[in-house]
């Protein structure tokens, strides 16, 4: 690739980067951890080699069950939108810039808004801790792809007042059976001290009688997953998407989590322009 056609392309993964600022404010006032992380497998994107690029739009909902003391469930909707093309996708609040490809293995940079965190108010246990922070996270991420399984690894690193890295290792694989899709997946999810010293660890100004002072140890939590696709017709696509993880001792030992498991339902409706 030449340097003149490789201008215009990170012009537009900048162009790309400013819609996702706009867009992640949306995101994080209707809770973004409602959003699933990446595109469902089973809608119809057009990432064809011509560059030809597909727009989507629709609505999301969900169900998170947090892990903190005395903490209500969320319950968010918002609206998705999605963009595909053979050198940006979005969706959610994931925006991926796509490197050239390597036989099975596809590469890509990876930016994301993750809503984590949670403020004073949000339950009486937490009186009197400082607000943790969701913020956007930059990384990249690898995906092999054959007919046996899809096998993603994805690194991120925090910006802004978020702290920490994360690591993702997931497996998954799609079974069909008319307009219904099925997608089952295992992953596990590593977060260092940082990351869980910001969200789960207790400071030594946040003491009080019942919590004591909790300093985070990096922590891998396993998840299970399923993913229901069913297209009502040509364009017209819902998703229900379930999963549950078991905390890693890292981040259950914690004076403010009163679980060792959480789970979440998503659910959306998407067009497919």
């Amino acid at each position: 690739m030449t340097h003149a056609s490789t201008t215009p392309l990170l012009a537009r993964a900048l162009a790309a980067a400013a819609l996702l600022t706009t867009l992640l404010t949306t995101v994080h006032t209707a809770q973004a951890q409602a959003v699933p992380e990446e595109l469902p497998q089973e809608l119809p994107a057009r990432d064809n080699q011509a560059g030809g690029a597909q727009w989507g739009a629709g609505l999301g909902a969900g169900i998170d069950r947090k892990v903190y003391r005395d903490f209500d469930n969320d319950v968010s909707a918002l609206p998705l939108l999605m963009y595909e093309n053979r050198h940006i996708s979005f969706f959610g609040a994931t925006l991926d810039y796509k490197l050239p490809q390597v036989g099975q293995f596809s590469f890509r940079l990876r930016a994301r808004y993750a809503g984590d965190g949670y403020e004073a108010k949000d339950s009486p246990y937490l009186a009197g801790m400082a607000e943790r922070k969701g913020g956007l996270w930059l990384g990249g991420a690898a995906i092999w792809q054959s007919g046996l399984a899809r096998v993603s690894a994805e690194a991120l690193a925090a910006t802004g007042d978020a702290e920490g890295k994360r690591i993702k290792l997931e497996v998954s694989r799609g079974f069909s059976s008319g307009n219904l899709t099925l997608t089952p997946r295992i992953a596990a999810n590593w977060y260092d001290d940082k990351f869980v010293d910001y969200y789960y660890g207790v400071r030594a100004d946040e003491v009080r009688a019942g919590r004591a002072a909790y300093k985070g140890e990096a922590a891998t939590n396993a998840e299970v997953g399923l993913r229901f696709g069913y297209a009502i017709k040509p364009r017209h696509n819902v998703f229900v998407d379930v999963s549950a993880s078991t905390l890693g001792s890292g981040i259950k030992d914690s004076t403010i989590v009163a679980r060792s498991s959480d789970s979440s339902v998503k659910l959306g409706y998407l067009y497919a322009f």
